[in-house]
């Protein structure tokens, strides 16, 4: 519930984390009330990206670098049709953007989008507390939404948590779409959308490939419906342990051997298909400066990370799965989690990050490209 109003910056909000600890600062964007799973986003940069991706669905982001805003809004930068996080959570909001690309601040457009926020609180504090604890359910509330205590902490422990959430038909296109190849199209790609970012089927289309988006329901008559060359598989938010219908989907492409690629969720979604199992990260990877090496090459990428669920896969040997052999792939170098998980003996792979840059570095590019030799190879 929210009410939209200006001037929220003087409003008193009140951040009450399941577990009992409570921050108090002042509203930032809407005034009202929200629930969510309380995460930090390491990024510096890249904060209108980070709203606008699905994959956030249902979380309230805490964020680690304390100025925020700088830059303002712009009509450029958006990764989907609107706002997804649940809150939001900074220290120092700025007071007048410094961007010629701005169009707005961003307390204007979560204020417009509904989004309730706090700021003025100490997130370095917040943030240690959810590296300890790990990430839990929370509610920030404002306005004539803030009530004694106990019953705020009471309404917060009633939110429903995020492990078990199916929320990919959430987020995803009801209606399929077609982003046409930029130049000459080389191959057909079906997208299955489980909370797609903008900027990813772009990065085909640059390749010279025509992208048919498909929603998060899509069938295996719908994917092959299209006539792809390969087929990819998205990020997006939720537990993938109740995600058995991308799984069953992915495993009528491994079946027909089409070249397939997934990111994020769309790796998780791989691991099950292999035959792993899933798990709940502790608070999970956020932000645009994660470490990981790419076991098959020996090099060390920067990357954008959004994922609080990983891959339980065996690090340092090959498994047999229905689709012969699978291996890890790509590995964080901060606690060793499955970042990307490759077939030995079939035309797909998958990672755990973001390698469409936006926000982030470009370190992980190849990957498309390594996905159009994929297709390459099979057509030749």
């Amino acid at each position: 519930m929210t009410t939209s109003t200006r001037g929220a910056a003087k409003t008193p909000a009140v951040l009450v984390l399941e577990d009992g600890r409570i921050f108090r600062g002042r509203a930032y964007g809407a005034v009202g009330e929200t629930f969510g799973e309380a995460v930090f986003s390491t990024g510096m940069t890249g904060y209108q990206e980070t709203l606008t991706d699905p994959s956030y669905h249902r979380q309230v982001v805490v964020m680690t670098a304390p100025h925020v805003g700088n830059t303002g809004v712009n009509d450029e930068d958006m990764e989907s049709k609107k706002i997804w996080v649940s809150g939001y959570v900074v220290r120092d909001p700025a007071r007048v953007p410094s961007s010629w690309r701005s169009r707005r601040t961003l307390d204007e457009e979560l204020d417009a989008q509904g989004v309730v926020g706090i700021s003025g609180i100490d997130t370095r504090a917040l943030t240690r507390h959810l590296r300890e604890r790990g990430a839990m359910r929370v509610g920030i509330f404002s306005g004539g939404a803030v009530q004694d205590d106990a019953a705020l902490l009471a309404r917060v422990q009633e939110a429903p948590q995020m492990k078990g959430a199916n929320l990919s038909a959430e987020v995803a296109t009801t209606e399929p779409y077609v982003v046409p190849a930029i130049g000459e199209k080389k191959f057909t790609v079906a997208a299955v959308d489980l909370g797609i970012k903008g900027m990813t089927p772009h990065r085909m289309a640059e390749r010279g490939i025509e992208v048919h988006v498909l929603p998060a329901t899509a069938t295996v008559e719908d994917v092959y419906a299209v006539n792809p060359d390969g087929v990819f598989f998205s990020n997006g938010p939720g537990d993938p342990a109740t995600a058995d219908h991308p799984v069953s989907v992915m495993r009528g492409v491994l079946e027909r051997g089409t070249p397939l690629f997934g990111i994020c969720f769309g790796n998780q979604i791989l691991g099950r298909a292999l035959g792993f199992g899933t798990f709940k990260l502790k608070y999970g990877h956020r932000g645009i400066n994660q470490p990981v090496q790419d076991r098959t090459t020996g090099k060390v990428e920067v990357t954008a990370h959004n994922h609080g669920f990983a891959v339980d896969a065996p690090l340092d040997k090959v498994s047999d799965t229905p689709f012969g052999r699978a291996e890890v792939s790509h590995v964080c170098l901060n606690d060793n989690v499955v970042e990307g998980l490759q077939l030995l003996d079939r035309p797909a792979f998958s990672v755990q990050y973001h390698p469409e840059a936006a926000a982030g570095p470009h370190d992980a590019a190849y990957l498309f490209d390594r996905f159009v030799s994929l297709m390459e190879g099979q057509r030749a």
